[in-house]
């Protein structure tokens, strides 16, 4: 069980509340949405991807790439915004990443990535919002 202390926190009816109920289950139950299934798959718009759970922002869509996973991928985070955690759920040992302010779980991060950083944040559409540039 997580015992980490993050400066966003709510019970899980506000969790539930504010969450889609798919959401809920990749976000705060560490699930994972089909892939191909989010629209923020295909964004190509400049903006900003930020976490849904609390509103910090995650990635820059200028380090998104295409991966042919079916999920947003990109490069690197915004400094400061992710951390990771060892996942050895499944019978695999992966690199689970979530976010820094509030624990949601976003995604997985491989080292299979474009130069420079060789990562590829392989995040559930579900737990981004997008704000396009102004």
């Amino acid at each position: 069980m997580d015992t980490h202390a993050y400066p966003v926190t709510r019970t899980d009816a506000e969790w539930r509340a504010r969450l889609t109920p798919e959401q809920y289950a990749v976000m705060r139950n560490h699930g994972t949405e089909r892939p191909g299934s989010c629209a923020l798959l295909y964004e190509k718009r400049a903006g900003t991807f930020s976490c849904v759970g609390c509103d910090q922002p995650l990635f820059e869509s200028k380090l998104k790439f295409e991966s042919g996973t079916g999920w947003p991928s990109f490069s690197d985070p915004v400094p400061g915004s992710v951390e990771t955690t060892v996942d050895r759920s499944y019978g695999m040992v992966r690199t689970e990443c979530h976010c820094s302010r509030c624990g949601s779980h976003l995604g997985h991060v491989f080292e299979d990535g474009p130069p420079p950083t060789g990562l590829r944040y392989c995040i559930n559409g579900v737990a981004l919002k997008f704000e396009p540039a102004a």
